[in-house]
């Protein structure tokens, strides 16, 4: 038998690959919709942007260009999905 070949040997197992860390990954839709204050606050932005704005008056119009804070019932699961942010 060759150096170094082990097709005959059957006791020999080649090395196991190392069993990887689970970790969560980014859920990148979550990551382009939401973004993550310095103090920790989730921000979002408004509806209505897209289309129709010529029924709508200029105030509603420029507030609705204005991100604003996620409500407290949804900042646990958006976190969750945004485990680097």
């Amino acid at each position: 038998m060759p150096k170094g070949c082990h097709r005959g040997n059957p006791s020999y197992l080649p090395p196991l690959m190392p069993k990887p860390i689970s970790r969560s990954k980014t859920r990148k839709a979550v990551a382009k919709r939401f973004k993550i204050s310095s103090r920790g606050k989730i921000k979002r932005s408004q509806a209505g942007q897209r289309h129709l704005l010529s029924s709508k008056n200029a105030k509603r119009r420029r507030q609705a260009g204005k991100m604003i804070q996620v409500d407290k019932t949804d900042t646990a699961r958006i976190k969750m999905n945004l485990p680097f942010g």
